[in-house]
């Protein structure tokens, strides 16, 4: 059953508590969604928004204080009579770290209880097999605590994204696709194994696309589909806010759908795949074929300022065959906008975009809009590792109903 929602007058919904029937844990996280999501309040204002009794919310708030939540910031001083004191999510009262897994480097992020980055790195790794990946993310996770400000034991759970798709029969390249050593291998047991925290894993696309919808050119925009450039090429799908991935977590694996039938071959086994045309895989390989060295993320800033007759290619092949499949997504999900970010430097991002434009015509065709068809994302390299770090971040402040036994009124 799925949490009740109302309207707000910005037109977002809040998850709403209900005191029969509702778990502790429910509505501890309503509590906190509506403080974050409003800002600093006090209990009458919150147990107005959540639709739970005063005296839960005042069980619930002590506790959230209790636990480094939540805390006091004096009292709101209005109207007659004691006033109420106002309650705030506490910055420090937590962290989630989110860590990326790419075929050619490794960046780690840490949040705070607010969604603040509090810390990062990026790091090239020539090798990420899990023997070589796995001892150097916990070093970095070390110095990542470390500079968080945040009382390392507060440390709530890491993110962890890495290409997919993930056990995809017949394909030579099951998951994660472009990352060898990890074939059978559970990469969120690993880490936590190693770590000792929990860990969720995601495939970098949808993760992308919970943090452009957090950090990013997405925050007011609910419905929206945005085109990853990793090694390969995904999408992170978001709708009503929130991200999906299909029945096993391989939603929106544009990069082996078909582009250009019986074309180059594709190491899934296909031929012509989008993979093989709008990628930096395809960009490495044509510039290998024209005898040059394989670019880092400067190198390719780079390249594109200087005009370099490679890079105009892959711009030109990338965008002639990116546009159709673009306006078939719209068809498909009539989303508010589709996003283009990832693993690439704004500026080309911006003269793929340049050269996609206009657009073939779809169901987004439309005079009237409140967000092009097309546009770049805002958190570059660092997307999908900020979306890895929400997720655990969602676990701790989204509502959501419990399957457990146990139910509590407050």
């Amino acid at each position: 059953m799925v949490p009740k929602t109302r309207k707000l007058p910005d037109n977002t919904q809040l998850p709403i508590g209900n005191n029969p029937g509702r778990s502790r844990s429910h509505n501890r996280r309503v509590v906190l969604d509506a403080i974050r999501s409003h800002g600093m309040m006090g209990r009458t204002q919150i147990a107005k928004l959540a639709h739970l009794s005063p005296q839960a919310v005042t069980n619930i708030v002590d506790e959230l204080v209790a636990d480094g939540l939540l805390i006091e910031k004096g009292r709101l001083r209005s109207g007659r009579g004691q006033p109420p004191i106002q309650f705030a999510v506490n910055p420090d009262g937590a962290f989630t770290v989110g860590i990326e897994i790419a075929a050619d480097h490794l960046v780690l992020v840490a949040l705070d209880m607010v969604g603040t980055l509090r810390a990062e790195r990026v790091i090239q790794a020539e090798n990420t097999d899990p023997d070589h990946i796995i001892p150097i993310i916990l070093q970095e996770l070390a110095k990542l605590r470390g500079q968080t400000g945040i009382a390392p034991e507060r440390l709530q759970g890491i993110g962890l994204v890495m290409p997919g798709p993930f056990e995809i029969d017949g394909m030579t390249s099951v998951g994660p696709t472009t990352l060898p050593g990890w074939q059978g291998k559970n990469p969120a047991t690993l880490l936590s194994s190693a770590t000792g925290e929990d860990v969720v894993l995601e495939n970098d696309a949808s993760a992308a696309a919970v943090g452009e919808r957090f950090f990013g050119a997405a925050q007011s925009i609910s419905s929206f589909g945005l085109v990853y450039f990793g090694a390969g090429l995904g999408l992170g799908i978001v709708h009503e806010g929130r991200p999906y991935r299909g029945a096993y977590g391989n939603a929106g694996e544009i990069g082996h759908a078909v582009s250009s039938p019986g074309g180059r071959a594709c190491t899934c086994g296909q031929r012509g795949c989008l993979e093989r045309y709008a990628s930096l895989y395809a960009l490495y390989e044509k510039m290998s074929q024209a005898g040059r060295e394989r670019p880092d993320f400067e190198g390719l800033l780079t390249l594109h300022r200087n005009n370099d007759p490679v890079m105009d290619e892959w711009l030109s092949e990338a965008s002639l065959h990116l546009a159709p499949m673009l306006s078939t997504l719209e068809n498909i999900l009539d989303p508010e906008t589709i996003i283009l970010g990832g693993a690439l430097p704004d500026e080309i991002v911006d003269a793929l975009i340049a050269r996609i434009n206009p657009l073939p015509r779809s169901v987004s065709t439309r005079a009237v809009r409140t967000q092009p068809r097309l546009m770049r994302g805002h958190t570059g390299q660092l997307t999908a590792a900020l979306g890895a770090a929400t997720l655990p971040l969602w676990e701790i402040m989204t509502p959501k109903l419990d399957t457990k036994v146990t139910i509590s009124n407050a």
